[in-house]
């Protein structure tokens, strides 16, 4: 039997936005019914392309929910509005999906979590990269014993190109803007992290130099079974997106690649097997990840099996990303209990 289509409330039309203002008008089970944001135009503009009535008040959004006119949120806004913007739309009895982090402030994320945790609704994070196809085989071979006991993780990201300063300014640090993905991976894989230590650097990059973060980091995190993950962030890749990751067990390995632009390769008198550049950037390499991360919460949406990161995953990112930042900063491994 054909289900009716979800149909959201999407709260925020930046670049991430618009990410997920395509993918709820592309998917089959869901639809775009509300849009707000404070820049309207903004918000018109997104409506008149993806569906939807346009406000610049996310608080008519969360109403018009309550009023029975959406049956989910889906928070894109920056980051200093989530908490707010999730108790609003839990209060209203709304299922949420928001981006992450949560908050850049942990004792903001646990003054939210009773009510989180004692409402019942469902509130999701946007950890697309759990959707990522060859990671989640990975894990899933993992899983069933294939290599063994997990030895060793190794997460490599690295963005194309420095964010501008102003952005550094307000992200939070690497830790918990960028590195915030790899740690929830690492979590995809070993739940029980109980030790984090991290080095980071300013090798290229003056907006970090100018506001106190770094460019460049290595994470160790130690895993309550013994198992070791190593996390290496750049913001700057000449290469293009670097996105890799491999598992190592006692017996055997599963790796995976970055993801090519195209499988035609080259072989002349300059060079043999020339392959094109890696992606661009993440809406390119992770575009499948966004539209399965979708997918999943519309389930959990409707009250069905879904493997939704959940705000607790949330919460124990950010938490390790703290413990990075604090080890990074004063140069001591951090113990951690999630």
């Amino acid at each position: 039997m054909t289900q009716t289509p979800v149909r959201f409330g999407l709260i925020g039309t930046g670049r991430i936005g618009r990410v997920h203002a395509a993918g709820i008008a592309a998917a089959p089970d869901s639809a775009l019914a509300w849009v707000a944001d404070p820049f309207i135009e903004g918000a018109r503009g997104v409506a008149e392309h993806f569906g939807g009535t346009a406000t610049d008040s996310a608080e008519e959004l969360i109403a018009a929910g309550a009023s029975g006119q959406i049956d989910a949120v889906l928070i894109a806004s920056p980051t200093p509005t989530h908490v707010d913007l999730i108790r609003a739309s839990v209060e209203a009895g709304l299922p949420v999906l928001c981006e992450k982090p949560i908050d850049l402030d942990i004792a903001r994320v646990d003054a939210l979590r009773p009510l989180v945790q004692s409402s019942g609704v469902p509130v999701a994070l946007g950890f697309n990269r759990r959707f990522d196809r060859d990671f989640s085989a990975v894990r899933d071979r993992v899983a069933s014993g294939e290599i063994g006991e997990l030895e060793q993780l190794v997460i490599i990201s690295r963005d194309p190109a420095s964010p501008p300063a102003d952005y550094v300014r307000v992200s939070g640090g690497i830790f918990r803007d960028m590195t915030i993905h790899d740690f929830d991976m690492a979590r995809f894989f070993l739940p029980e992290i109980v030790s984090v230590s991290a080095t980071g650097t300013q090798a290229f990059d003056p907006g970090a130099r100018e506001h106190g973060d770094f460019d460049t980091a290595v994470t160790t995190l130690r895993a309550a079974s013994g198992a070791i993950v190593t996390i290496v962030n750049s913001r700057r890749s000449a290469i293009g997106y670097d996105q890799r990751l491999e598992a190592f067990g006692a017996r055997g390995m599963l790796q995976v690649a970055n993801a090519p632009t195209s499988l035609v390769s080259a072989s002349t008198a300059d060079a043999v097997d020339a392959k094109p550049a890696f992606g661009a950037f993440f809406l390119e390499r992770y575009a499948q990840a966004y539209a399965d991360e979708l997918t999943e919460f519309v389930k959990l949406v409707r009250g069905e099996v879904s493997t939704s990161p959940t705000f607790e995953d949330g919460r124990a990112a950010l938490m390790l990303a703290d413990a990075a930042q604090r080890s990074a900063t004063e140069g001591v491994a951090v113990s951690v209990e999630i």
